[in-house]
């Protein structure tokens, strides 16, 4: 299953934060890799199809998108908009577009992609 194919199966105002969230991710991150897990509703974008490749993911809800950041934990988040109670992933949550334009969103990704980089040289 597509991306667009897994957003269009949302309600109307869900498609527009998914496509939103989905286009910034694919502008912040170089070259990202984007996959779908149709059972999770969720979007995965790393850079190979191996878990430890993972920079961040959109899981898709009936009321908005979570933007999960993969070891969100250990990111540096100063305007503290992680949330989630697991001790490695974090994640965003997106309720309006609004949401999703504050410039601490696109920093955490930013971030996530540094990680993973660092990650990926050892």
């Amino acid at each position: 299953m597509t991306t667009e194919e897994l957003i269009a199966k949302c309600p109307d105002e869900v498609v527009e934060l998914a496509t939103a969230s989905n286009s910034l991710i694919a502008k912040t991150l170089p070259d990202v890799i984007e996959f779908t897990d149709e059972k999770a509703n969720l979007i995965g974008y790393g850079y190979s199809n191996k878990y430890i490749d993972l920079v961040c993911t959109i899981r898709l809800s009936k009321k908005g998108v979570k933007i999960g950041l993969n070891r969100g934990t250990e990111l540096p988040d100063p305007s503290k908009l992680l949330t989630g109670t697991s001790k490695v992933h974090n994640y965003v949550q997106i309720l309006t577009l609004k949401d999703l334009k504050d410039p601490a969103v696109k920093a955490l990704l930013k971030e996530g992609y540094k990680a993973w980089k660092i990650r990926s040289k050892a």
